[in-house]
């Protein structure tokens, strides 16, 4: 049985990494941001209209969530989402930023150390 070269170890964490990511962002965005998005469409507050389909704003609201305040000046509505966040929502949110700086931290270390030389 050969052993792993550390291009492997890598490979594998980063493998790791990017399915705890997307069942983090599955379930942050089917949990909190529908349920955020239904409660705030009930007072009259619809999502913003230049996020279709990309998903941007679904960092924006987990940011906010997780700092668990208002921005000065934001694209989204700060105060409506800390109006109806649940204790579930905090801790997917801040499972949601966790696996997304893991993620990019080695997919980062991974093209540095393994990229095109060039």
């Amino acid at each position: 049985m050969s052993e792993l070269s550390t291009e492997n170890w890598m490979a594998i964490l980063l493998v790791i990494a990017l399915f705890a990511w997307g069942i983090a962002t599955f379930l942050f965005s089917n949990i909190t941001v529908k349920y955020l998005e239904r409660e705030m469409a009930k007072e009259g507050i619809l999502p913003p209209v230049w996020d279709k389909g990309i998903g941007g704003r679904i960092i924006m609201y987990s940011m906010v969530i997780v700092t668990n305040k208002a921005a000065k000046s934001s694209p989204i509505d700060d105060e409506a989402i800390l109006r109806y966040i649940r204790k579930k929502d905090k801790k997917l949110a801040f499972i949601y930023i966790i696996t997304t700086v893991i993620f990019l931290i080695i997919m980062f270390t991974v093209a540095y150390l393994y990229g095109p030389e060039s």
